[in-house]
């Protein structure tokens, strides 16, 4: 499971389009609905499908590939790598729209917040290689919110953006 926020820029395009061609009619509905609408009307528009497969970007460098000239960028930054290269890939099985702190202690986990009996807190593994941890808190939202704001920047979690939530499975 993975949650994406629903960038400013597709926050305009929803605005625009409740403006242009439901005005009367969405003024009574929740954000929630006028984005499921939204979406409904123009799914092309959603960034994934059910039923799509997305392959799981990694560096060059962690799955052996040798560099060479095509592949030079995506060495150590897995922003520049082909996906047919990638050895691992996943199906969207489920996408909703919720708020981010919706999230329950039950996807918290899901999203890779682990318990350490020994310490009696949760934290977030964030190198493979070396096995470190980051310590939060003594729930899983709480560090969950620590991971939120490390990746998406300082008070996301506080301002609380409307998320895409993607359930997934392994493809290969």
């Amino acid at each position: 499971m993975t949650r994406r926020i629903i960038s400013e820029k597709e926050w305009d395009k929803i605005r625009k389009f409740k403006e242009e061609y439901y005005e009367q009619t969405f003024d009574r509905l929740e954000d929630k609905e006028l984005i499921k609408t939204y979406f409904d009307t123009y799914p092309e528009r959603m960034p994934y499908q059910v039923g799509e497969v997305v392959a799981i970007a990694q560096k060059y460098s962690e799955i052996g590939i040798e560099p060479f000239p095509f592949c030079e960028a995506g060495w150590d930054n897995k922003m520049f790598v082909r996906a047919d290269l990638m050895p691992h890939h996943i199906r969207i099985t489920d996408i909703k729209v919720e708020r981010l702190q919706d999230i329950s202690d039950e996807d918290c986990i899901k999203e890779g917040i682990e318990w350490d009996h020994k310490a009696q807190r949760f934290y977030v593994r964030y190198d493979r290689k070396t096995h470190s941890r980051m310590w939060f808190a003594s729930t899983p939202r709480e560090t969950y919110s620590a991971l939120i704001d490390s990746i998406s920047g300082k008070g996301t979690w506080k301002s609380n953006p409307w998320v895409f939530t993607y359930k997934f499975e392994l493809e290969n």
